[in-house]
């Protein structure tokens, strides 16, 4: 943030002119002046204010040294001081005094003043009064082209002013002095959040969680565990969508790298384990902070001021590769990232959207909230979230439910007879502001056909239009539960799968498995004569050649053979009862060698992948409707 000595340059620059003259003959007066002037050039503003105000004192319309008391009680803080004393010396703008330059004057006076109340209307309203005032030389400046940018900024946003009704989180949350940074789970059912007893040197951070229970009601905060929290700092943590993984902050704990250190921890049997740092390719010597996992956990946002970026703080990311080992992290871009400072990031739970707190885009003051939206693979430029969710205060975080219908965030305030508090507080979340299509999410239970244990098996959900990975989780080892987002209208599959096992395959729109709340995967152990229907492999009407679409099956089928070396298939084709018995059996057939070739060429040996056609002597169901004959076209994978 730019330092009070350049920020009181803004404001005196526009007194210069090549030959000081003043509202005032009287010496006595202008030497008070003067020696006010010298105080502020060494940074004494309090000695400064009081020789502006014994200039006023002996002579009460001394124009300049109203306006000098009053930029500097505005660089302090004293807003309200600033703005009496503003207002006193604007009375005497008459007669004589009132030439264009000390219009000008008391116009760029409350133009920042009005700024820095955070009131806008009355600033933008200013500056277009006196803009014309200025003369050439000051429009040439970099301050008064940063003024003009701001109120150009202003006038677009006056007019788009969104109505938000914040609400403090009842008790039993906020029951603590301090207590900030939360976050929630995909189900919104968890809340977990940074506390802190005092501002003191001594009073320490940890992480505490509480639970929605039956009636919608938060459970009274918890330590989140044990193996967490320590003698040491532990904040700002980010958790994925199903609360399995945990990265936090710590602080100079022995471990550390640096100032600041992100640690990782997973939750497994329904307990968390304990954490590790997350090393030297994520963690740097420097200051290492604000994590924000995307929802499956495959990509961490952070915040960092280490070397090689582009100003104070940025954001920072890194990916975690198939071994569950963190790629180098590496710097978001310029797009996002800027000379000054960008902290707080929080990625949304589409993947799509992350947002962000900087004072180096255009804003309304100090920091703001904005976003930045994923286009074909890349970030786009930043756009402010507006009034009233940003104003002339610091915002510097945001977190934005799955279910886009709340924002939840912190507010610092100093109540009466209080020392500071920061509190967790949420607002409705404006439609207008797009976020991308709706999410639902699947809960359930992954468990052994045989037996009904537990399994601990992977969830992947695939675009089956271009086979890419949208989310992938674990269900739990020792309750088998598991939570999975659905974007609304993606063509996707979903694959539940675990090395000894058959695989699982649904159609996600087909199967209707979004938004269900005990869905229950049952997985087959690999034996002979066991088999499984090969979902999402799709042929046009009458032709048996593969549909793009098909890769994502495909390739996992590929993939269970390879995990599989000693199993060998039997490929089955099956169609509805449409056409004669012949025509069906061949065509049948044609479709199962269409997968086989498909296999043989990604270099698997021919043995292991029989074919045959079944043409409609097997249905799964009767072939009364469209729907049950839709069913019946398919392929299945039998173990021989």
């Amino acid at each position: 943030m730019r330092p009070v000595f350049l920020f009181l340059i803004v404001f005196f620059v526009v007194l210069q002119t090549e030959a000081q003259t003043y509202s005032i003959v009287d010496s006595r007066a202008i030497k008070l002046f003067q020696e006010g002037e010298d105080l502020t050039l060494s940074r004494q503003y309090d000695q400064a204010i009081e020789k502006y105000q014994a200039a006023i004192a002996r002579e009460g319309s001394f124009l300049e040294a109203y306006v000098k008391a009053s930029q500097l009680m505005i660089t302090q803080g004293k807003l309200k001081e600033a703005e009496e004393i503003a207002l006193t010396g604007k009375g005497k703008l008459s007669g004589k005094n009132a030439t264009a330059k000390h219009v000008a004057d008391f116009g760029w006076l409350f133009s920042n003043l009005y700024l820095k109340q955070g009131k806008f209307t009355e600033a933008y309203r200013q500056f277009q009064e006196v803009d014309p005032l200025f003369d050439a030389a000051f429009k040439k400046s970099m301050y008064y082209n940063e003024m003009k940018v701001q109120m150009d900024f202003l006038g677009q946003e006056l007019g788009d002013v969104r109505s938000i009704a914040k609400e403090k989180l009842e008790s039993p949350l906020n029951e603590f002095q301090l207590q900030y940074f939360p976050v929630l789970t995909a189900d919104g059912e968890q809340i977990l959040f940074t506390k802190r007893d005092g501002t003191g040197n001594f009073d320490k951070e940890d992480i505490f969680t509480a639970y929605l229970d039956e009636n919608g009601n938060w459970t009274k905060p918890q330590s989140l565990a044990q193996t967490i929290n320590s003698p040491f700092n532990e904040g700002t943590c980010s958790v994925t969508a199903d609360g399995k993984i945990l990265i936090y902050t710590s602080c100079d704990a022995p471990d550390s790298q640096g100032s600041c250190d992100l640690y990782i921890a997973y939750k497994m049997n329904g307990d968390w384990q304990r954490p590790t740092n997350m090393g030297t390719r994520v963690n740097s010597r420097s200051w290492d902070s604000q994590p924000s996992l995307s929802a499956d956990g495959r990509i961490l946002f952070f915040s960092s001021n280490r070397r090689g970026g582009y100003g104070g703080n940025d954001i920072w990311y890194t990916v975690r590769q198939n071994d569950g080992s963190w790629s180098d992290a590496k710097n978001l871009g310029s797009i996002v990232n800027t000379p000054k400072d960008e902290i707080s990031p929080f990625i949304f739970f589409n993947n799509e959207i992350l947002f962000f707190a900087s004072d180096g885009h255009q804003g309304f003051g100090g920091m703001d909230i904005f976003l930045s939206r994923v286009e074909r693979g890349d970030f786009q430029e930043p756009e402010n979230l507006g009034l009233p969710i940003n104003d002339h205060l610091e915002q510097v975080a945001l977190f934005i439910t799955a279910k886009k219908d709340y924002a939840y965030y912190t507010e610092l305030t100093n109540e009466e007879k209080e020392n500071d508090r920061s509190l967790l507080y949420r607002f409705k979340f404006p439609e207008e502001i797009y976020l991308g299509e709706n999410l639902t999410v699947t809960e359930g239970k992954v468990f052994n056909a045989k037996t009904g244990q537990p399994v601990d098996a992977t969830l992947s959900l695939v675009s089956l239009t271009n086979d890419s990975t949208l989310y992938q989780f674990q269900s739990d080892g020792r309750t088998g539960d598991f939570l999975m987002l659905y974007p609304e209208n993606a063509v996707s599959g979903l694959y539940v799968e675990k090395k000894g096992f058959l695989p699982k395959i649904y159609n996600v729109e087909r199967d209707k498995i979004q938004n269900v709340k005990d869905l229950k995967v049952e997985l087959t152990p690999v034996a002979s004569g066991e088999a499984f229907v090969f979902e999402n492999v799709f042929f046009d009407f009458d032709k048996f050649d593969l549909k793009p679409e098909s890769l994502t099956s495909l390739h996992r089928l590929q993939k269970f053979l390879l995990e599989n070396a000693n199993v060998n298939i039997l490929i089955s084709g099956h169609t509805d009862n449409i056409g004669n018995e012949n025509y069906n059996q061949t065509l049948s057939l044609q479709r199962a060698r269409s997968v086989q070739k498909f296999l043989v060429e990604a270099g698997l040996h021919p043995g292991r992948v029989l074919v045959e056609g079944k043409g409609d002597k097997e249905p799964l169901v009767p072939n009364s409707s469209p729907e049950n004959q839709a069913l019946n076209r398919r392929i299945t994978i039998k173990i021989l």
